[in-house]
């Protein structure tokens, strides 16, 4: 037979409260925590407490430092030396071509190697090229950039039927001398003979005898009047057909110039103004009309038949 448990303690003091009972276990875990945490506590206190270890610099340290720093000085100096030193190379040496290549065409431009040896003359029909040529002579063997144009056109002068020139330089050593000539538009009778002219009142050549196929010009006031400039005008406007029947012309002023053909026809032509379309109105009044005497085309839209 099992002994009953004893009764609990009466209470000394009916006022106090009973404090309730804890599980072991509870009670046993909180107090380890505890004790961690005051562990914790202790080892934080006592390693704030310590100074870091620095530790000694020797000379050899230094020594080395120095060293790496020149080290590295010297290739970023190098470095930048290098790349300075090439683009200097780079500059110089396109400077010295272009230097070069200017000194040698200027130096092979005046050489004997680009000298005159060939003169030709483009253009002339009625001069003779070989003449113009023989002109120019005293220009072979010179350099073509040493060519004067001064000395080209003092030569040219003993042709007044060069109305214009050009030089054409062909290296290595060929000149070519363009000329357009001057366009003579009929003869003026004088003492000295007949003077071919050309419009702008040019003497071109003088004969005893009048050429064949150039005009007689009758112009009041000479090559210097306004008459002689509407005269040049007219002929140069001319159709090619009615130009080469022409035999005569006469004009006492700017306003009435007059033609005459190897037919025996006689054009009243008027001023220069126009002359394209009444060269065009005479030419078809001459088909529609080959007797007629004369015909004034001085209003170039109505020609009028005599």
């Amino acid at each position: 037979m099992r002994r009953p448990a004893p009764l609990p303690a009466a209470r000394e003091n009916p006022d106090e409260k009973e404090t309730p009972l804890r599980p072991v276990s509870r009670i046993r875990g909180r107090a380890e925590a505890d004790a961690a945490s005051e562990d914790l506590n202790d080892i934080d206190e006592a390693s704030s407490g310590l100074e870091p270890e620095v530790q000694p610099t020797s000379a050899r340290d230094v020594w080395r430092a120095a060293r790496a720093r020149r080290k590295a000085l010297r290739a970023e100096i190098r470095r930048f030396t290098q790349r300075s030193r090439r683009r200097r190379i780079i500059w110089l040496s396109v400077i010295g071509a272009v230097l070069l290549l200017i000194g040698g065409s200027v130096a092979a431009a005046y050489s004997p190697l680009f000298a005159v040896q060939r003169i030709t003359v483009v253009g002339a029909t009625t001069l003779d090229p070989a003449a113009v040529e023989a002109a120019l002579a005293d220009q072979i063997g010179t350099p073509l950039a040493l060519v004067r144009t001064s000395e080209v056109k003092a030569a040219l002068l003993a042709f007044p039927l060069i109305e214009t020139y050009a030089l054409e330089a062909k290296p290595p050593n060929d000149l070519t001398v363009r000329i357009v000539e001057r366009t003579p538009i009929g003869v003026i009778r004088s003492d000295a003979g007949y003077t071919l002219v050309d419009a702008a009142g040019v003497a071109l050549a003088t004969t005893t005898d009048q050429p064949p196929g150039q005009p007689l010009l009758d112009i009041d006031g000479g090559i210097d009047s306004r008459a002689f400039e509407s005269t040049g005008l007219v002929i140069r406007s001319l159709p090619a057909d009615v130009r080469a029947a022409l035999t005569g012309v006469r004009a006492s002023t700017a306003d009435d110039v007059t033609l005459t053909l190897n037919s025996g026809l006689t054009v009243i032509w008027g001023s220069s103004d126009e002359s394209a379309l009444k060269g065009l109105t005479l030419a078809a009044a001459m088909a529609a009309n080959p007797g007629a005497a004369s015909i004034d085309v001085t209003s170039p839209h109505v020609a009028v038949i005599g």
